[in-house]
Order: structure tokens, then C-alpha cells, then sequence
């Protein structure tokens, strides 16, 4: 019997009955719904919102967080192999919803009040209410403690006023999760669609994320009330906790995006004869591919694991970063060389390896870029701070 060659360790088999259910729904709905439409959106620039209503129905947005809030009630690996089907489609829908799920869904259920999470949450996780993370700024890109939006208290509201850049889902979000520095520290507060002086502006010109929605957030003495503010955490120890929660979605993700690389590198070699006999039968593409398969199946197993110990809540937040660095690292190189054994057409969207070479290049970077999660590994090795 031939290994399946995206799971040369039948890491599926170390799945629950449940996980490998959840794996299943979301991959069929990726087959038949995303990856019909994608490479248009992505040719469009347009974010494929008509699938919105679907993710939702499957329980993907708040999939970890308690039922009685909307959520899925999902144990963290379940999570992981959602992010990891969704960007075998594209990163823009996994993007979208990371944002959703972990970086606002998942900020009002650990530091909101039980008002706002009955409020909020259920709605967002029909998806009847689309939300964005406000933290990084144009200037501070990874470095977010250098934040100049400022929230200053003016009776029972607050005075809002800064920008944030390159902020997936902003042009179509009802709410935005935006950290400010107060007095007394950062704190967070969810600004709604339509508040007097927050406005929004779409990011084009993209090459990519194209099947994703971004843009920048201004603040001007916008006026929020207090019931608005997340007052469950003060401190960077707020966004960055968001931030470890996405994170950890995003280390899955690309595993879906080199496997669909692979997977059609393997079907283009078998088909493709090049003086006289198939690229699969020369040595140089069979190297290529089974190095592709190997970093593959390391990823995957350190997925699981990562997935295992957050399960059992003895997950550091060094482990995610090196997660983040050794996958997307991983995918980014592997969609490179997919393109390359495609020839000249693998220039084109009619094939996925360059949408989820150029999708990647964003992922390696947002949430944290390839250095700093290096230099995260490197201070706790070294007990040296090198930022």
C-alpha cells in the first residue's frame, strides 16, 4: 500500500474520531466551495464574503470557545486542522478567520465582561457580525509596545485617537478590537461601525492576500463609552495573549498550503514528459518532492504536539513562535519550488503554488515576522535579550 504522500507518518491516525470529523467537513467544504472560486478572487482582489454564512454554519468561527457563547466547544487540535484545511484553499480565508476567532472573538471571552460576551460573541460567531484587531501601527510594525494611540478618560467614555495599519477585515468589519496606551497602560476597547471619527480605509494594490480584505483604522476623538472597554487585562500582556492565540492557528495553516503545493507538483510531474519521459522520473524533481514531504511531516508532527500541550495547558508561548518560524518557513520555500517544477506555467493562478507562494510571503510576516520569532528562540536559549 503507497503512503499518502502529504501524511507519510499517518499523523491522521493520532487524531481523535472527532478531529479527523472536523478535518473532513472543512476539507470538503474547501473542495467544493473554495477552491472552485479562489483563484478568480484572488485574480479580483475580492474577498469570497458569500462564503461567510457557510464557515460559520460549520461552527469554524469561535470554534474553541464554549457553546453557550456560540462557540464550537473544539479542544485546540480540532482548531489547528481547521486553520490547516482553510489555507489548503488560500491564507486570505484562513486570515479571516484567525481574525474572527482568535484575535476578537477570543479577546471579549477572556477579557470582557459576561455583558459583552452575550452581546458580541454569539452574533459573531453566526457571523452576522465581522470583526478586526487593531494593534499594529505604520510606524511600529513589530515592534507594537511603540504604539501612539492614545485613550484618555473623560467621565463614564473614553477619548480615542491614533491610526492602525494593515488590518485584515477592516473594510468589512462591524467592530475593531483596538489597543490604546492610557495612563494606566495599554487597555482595549471594542469600537463599533459608525462611532463619530473612526473611520476606515481599504489597502489595494495588493500582490498578496488578494482574496483577503485589509485597510487602516483612524481614530479621531473618537468617543467610546466605558462599557466598551475590555477591563479583564492592562498591559501588553493583552494583545500579545491574542497574539499567541493566533499564532498558534497560523503554525497550522500553512501545512495545508505546501500540501496542496505538493500534491500538485506530484500530478504535474506525473503528467509532464520532458525528453521523452515524465519530470517524475528524473532524479532532480524525485529529490525536490521528497524533500518537500519530509519537511512536510516534520511540520505536522510539531503541529501536534504544539496542539497537545496547549490541550494540556503547558503551552509557552517560545514553542508557538518556533512553531510559527519552522512552518511557515517551511510552506513559503515549498510553494517557491512547486512553482519552479511547474515551469512557465506556474506563473499563473490556473495553478496554486504562486498565489500560495505570494499568500505566504504575508504570513511569514504578520503575527510576528521570521526574526523576531528567531530572536525569540534565541533569548531563551541565551538568556540574552537581542531586540
Amino acid at each position: 500500500m503507497r503512503l499518502d504522500p502529504c501524511d507519510l507518518f499517518d499523523v491522521r491516525s493520532l487524531l481523535s474520531e472527532e478531529e479527523r470529523a472536523v478535518q473532513d467537513s472543512v476539507a470538503r467544504f474547501v473542495d467544493q466551495r473554495v477552491l472552485p472560486i479562489i483563484g478568480d478572487c484572488f485574480d479580483q482582489a475580492r474577498f469570497p464574503a458569500e462564503l461567510v454564512p457557510e464557515i460559520a454554519a460549520l461552527g469554524l468561527l469561535g470554534a474553541t470557545l464554549p457553546v453557550e457563547y456560540g462557540g464550537g466547544g473544539m479542544d485546540a487540535v480540532a482548531y489547528g486542522l481547521i486553520c490547516q484545511e482553510l489555507e489548503r484553499g488560500d491564507s486570505g480565508l484562513r486570515s479571516f478567520v484567525s481574525v474572527q476567532s482568535s484575535l476578537c472573538m477570543h479577546p471579549i471571552f477572556a477579557y470582557g465582561s459576561q455583558a459583552q460576551r452575550l452581546r458580541w460573541l454569539p452574533a459573531m460567531a453566526r457571523g452576522e457580525v465581522i470583526g478586526c484587531f487593531g494593534l499594529t501601527e505604520a510606524h511600529g510594525g513589530s515592534d507594537p509596545s511603540s504604539m501612539k494611540t492614545r485613550a484618555v478618560r473623560d467621565g463614564d467614555q473614553w477619548r480615542l485617537d491614533g491610526s492602525k495599519m494593515w488590518i485584515t477585515n477592516a473594510p468589512i468589519a462591524d467592530l475593531a478590537i483596538v489597543w490604546a496606551q492610557t495612563e494606566d497602560g495599554v487597555q482595549g476597547f471594542v469600537l463599533e461601525r459608525g462611532m463619530e471619527g473612526f473611520s476606515v480605509q481599504d489597502i489595494g494594490r495588493k500582490m498578496s492576500l488578494r482574496a483577503s480584505s485589509t485597510g487602516a483604522l483612524f481614530f479621531d476623538q473618537v468617543r467610546v463609552p466605558e462599557a466598551n472597554r475590555l477591563a479583564g487585562v492592562v498591559g501588553m500582556k493583552g494583545p500579545l495573549g491574542c497574539l499567541n492565540q493566533a499564532r498558534f492557528g497560523i503554525s497550522w495553516g500553512p501545512i495545508g498550503a505546501a500540501s496542496a503545493c505538493l500534491r500538485e507538483a506530484l500530478a504535474y510531474a506525473g503528467e509532464r514528459e520532458l525528453f521523452g519521459r515524465p519530470l517524475a522520473a528524473t532524479q532532480s524533481a524525485q529529490v525536490k518532492l521528497a524533500d518537500m514531504a519530509r519537511r512536510i511531516t516534520g511540520a505536522q508532527l510539531l503541529a501536534l504536539q504544539l496542539g497537545r500541550l496547549k490541550e494540556a495547558g503547558r503551552l509557552q508561548p517560545q514553542q508557538v513562535s518556533l512553531a510559527k518560524w519552522n512552518n511557515c518557513r517551511m510552506a513559503i520555500d515549498i510553494a517557491r519550488e512547486c512553482r519552479d517544477l511547474l515551469g512557465a506555467a506556474g506563473i499563473t493562478t490556473e495553478h496554486a503554488a504562486i498565489r500560495h507562494a505570494l499568500n505566504l510571503e504575508s504570513v511569514i510576516t504578520y503575527e510576528g515576522s521570521e526574526t523576531v520569532h528567531q530572536l525569540v528562540i534565541g533569548r531563551e536559549l541565551t538568556g540574552i535579550n537581542a531586540f
